[in-house]
């Protein structure tokens, strides 16, 4: 199936799900990456924040943790630059002032802190609408995650959270599409090495 044709079924069965429904999988997911795949060297993490509208992944749950049993590990988020067409991040804590831009994001409201480089990141949590078995994931088409996952260093390592399971093959993938090295969904993980494998963890 192609990106498009993949974005209307996703956002279908996302829109389908209540929020119980997403806020159990997402506890699922939480556990997951608690369990299994958080570094132990990790000193910055950068995650999204949830678009509630979109039934997106609750990344609260792994933040709040985070604050709590590993405050060693500080925690970055975006705010879109339209004009730039990228994104800018700070770093993210308890204090922080959140306010939704025009899509529904939750974006931290500027307080003079500096940027944080993307070069200085660790792990990035990636939102994402479905991914395939190639390892590529399909968001929603703007590319802003491409081009700041284009900027991370090479060996920072980039999770996508899913509420489903890959599909077999997305088909339009293209050049400037970065794949990710871990899918994680309520079921399973998915750890890939390069194109067309990977490992699962159920």
């Amino acid at each position: 199936m192609t990106k498009a044709e993949l974005r209307k079924q996703f956002l279908a069965q996302r829109r389908a799900l209540s929020v119980t429904d997403v806020q159990t999988m997402s506890q699922q997911i939480t556990k997951r990456f608690f369990d299994i795949l958080l570094p132990q060297h990790t000193s910055l993490l950068h995650t999204f924040l949830p678009i509630a509208r979109q039934n997106e992944v609750d990344t609260w749950p792994i933040i709040r943790r985070l604050w709590r049993d590993l405050p060693q590990v500080n925690i970055a988020v975006s705010i879109t630059d339209t004009n730039a067409n990228g994104l800018t991040h700070y770093v993210l804590t308890p204090e922080t002032v959140l306010v939704e831009n025009r899509w529904g994001i939750p974006e931290p409201v500027g307080n003079g802190q500096s940027a944080v480089d993307s070069q200085q990141i660790d792990v990035v949590l990636v939102p994402l609408l479905a991914f395939g078995k190639n390892g590529h994931r399909v968001g929603y088409g703007k590319g802003y995650y491409d081009r700041f996952l284009a900027e991370c260093r090479p060996n920072c390592l980039k999770i996508g959270l899913s509420l489903f399971e890959p599909v077999e093959q997305i088909e339009d993938v293209e050049p400037t599409d970065v794949p990710l090295h871990v899918y994680l969904t309520p079921e399973a993980s998915y750890v890939f090495f390069g194109p067309n494998s990977f490992v699962t963890q159920r």
